[in-house]
């Protein structure tokens, strides 16, 4: 998971987004305009209907022709024609316009796939519970949440996946494997994986299920408290902040903060927990291509941990909002980072909701620690 560090907007009105639905929504009209229009039409010579009608701005750069002689032959040749929707051959032209980016990060949803990204992030979903990426051009688990089915089965943090129930994902998008991945849970899914380290593939079979995320559990081991974050959800802030009320009340000598194979998710949720050490001060940096764009953000709040020892757990497999924090406390000098060198997820997408429940997750900017390190691809 699907998914990563982003932010959720709704902005209505992003130009980029509109100039690509509007494009193809004029392809839509313009296609049935035609239909209805034209009989005298030779579909094997690859004719295109109304493209007079296309405003001109669209025809400057590219022949926007191609796209309709590729529609025609779709739906004229293909041999399994009859069961290609016009719906599924408009969401897999936006899909495509998103994956022409050559980014992994930024991907198109159809509405059910939207629809289940939204209820991980809200901690409620069916699947394997593992987040999944794409490092080095390869589908690649950022991390299996714990106590999950993917956990359970042995998938491990920077496991390569090469085939989903022995279908091969080289060069298959990010979204597509997370709808292949999930599914109802009861369910199989096999994976072949290798695992970080090794070069023999296995395959393991993961039968799916409800994941409940709890994101911030803990545990005393004398005077020291143990936290662990597992997800940066909708209800981490609340959960983190019980604990911390509960673990001061015990006067810990330090506190243990695990952020292993802890994939990330909201960042003003990391920015909310970096509040309870660093004191009203920049967290993070936002870097954008139009630089007037770029913004820091700053802790709220009181901070009632800088005084205790903290010691950060990090590996592989903590990405993207763990980087944030994590790298926010060792620029400041507030926590001793032990581990690995994390996943180095560090740029910023904004999820936008679409009319018919559709989405997009753009990359908009990158990351910066505090101290202007630079993590993406980093780590």
């Amino acid at each position: 998971m699907d998914e990563m560090l982003y932010s959720i907007t709704r902005k209505k009105n992003i130009t980029t987004l509109v100039v690509i639905v509007l494009i193809l929504l004029s392809f839509v009209m313009g296609f049935f305009a035609g239909r209805l229009g034209s009989t005298d039409v030779d579909l094997d010579a690859g004719e295109v209907y109304n493209l007079d009608k296309i405003p001109e701005f669209m025809t400057r750069d590219v022949n926007f022709e191609l796209f309709w002689q590729v529609w025609d032959l779709l739906k004229v040749k293909y041999l399994y024609s009859e069961s290609l929707s016009n719906i599924d051959l408009f969401y897999g032209s936006l899909a495509g316009s998103v994956a022409a980016l050559g980014d992994p990060y930024s991907v198109f949803f159809n509405p059910d796939v939207a629809s289940e990204f939204t209820e991980e992030l809200n901690g409620r979903f069916e699947g394997i519970g593992a987040e999944v990426g794409i490092k080095q051009g390869r589908l690649t688990v950022v991390a299996p949440l714990p106590g999950t089915p993917a956990d359970r089965a042995g998938v491990r943090a920077g496991d390569k996946i090469y085939a989903i129930d022995s279908i091969d994902t080289t060069g298959m998008s990010l979204d597509k494997a997370i709808s292949m991945i999930r599914g109802e849970g009861g369910t199989t899914v096999t994976l072949m994986v290798v695992h970080k380290d090794d070069t023999k593939p296995i395959d393991i079979e993961i039968i799916r299920d409800t994941i409940n995320i709890i994101s911030v559990q803990s545990e005393m081991f004398d005077d020291i408290a143990y936290i662990r974050i597992t997800h940066f959800n909708v209800d981490t802030g609340r959960r983190f902040k019980e604990v911390i009320n509960n673990v001061l009340q015990t006067e810990p000598e330090a506190i243990v903060l695990d952020l292993r194979n802890n994939p990330g998710g909201f960042m003003d949720i990391a920015i909310e927990l970096g509040g309870y050490w660093i004191d009203n001060d920049i967290m993070v940096r936002e870097e954008y291509y139009d630089e007037s764009r770029n913004k820091s953000y700053q802790t709220k709040g009181f901070p009632i941990l800088q005084q205790t020892p903290t010691y950060v757990l990090i590996n592989g497999g903590s990405a993207s909002a763990s980087e944030i924090l994590a790298g926010a406390l060792q620029d400041y000098g507030l926590a001793t980072l032990l581990g690995e060198t994390t996943f180095g997820k560090g740029s910023i997408q904004e999820l936008e909701q679409l009319s018919d429940g559709s989405a997009i997750k753009i990359t908009v900017a990158e990351w910066l620690t505090p101290h202007e390190r630079a993590i993406n691809n980093i780590g």
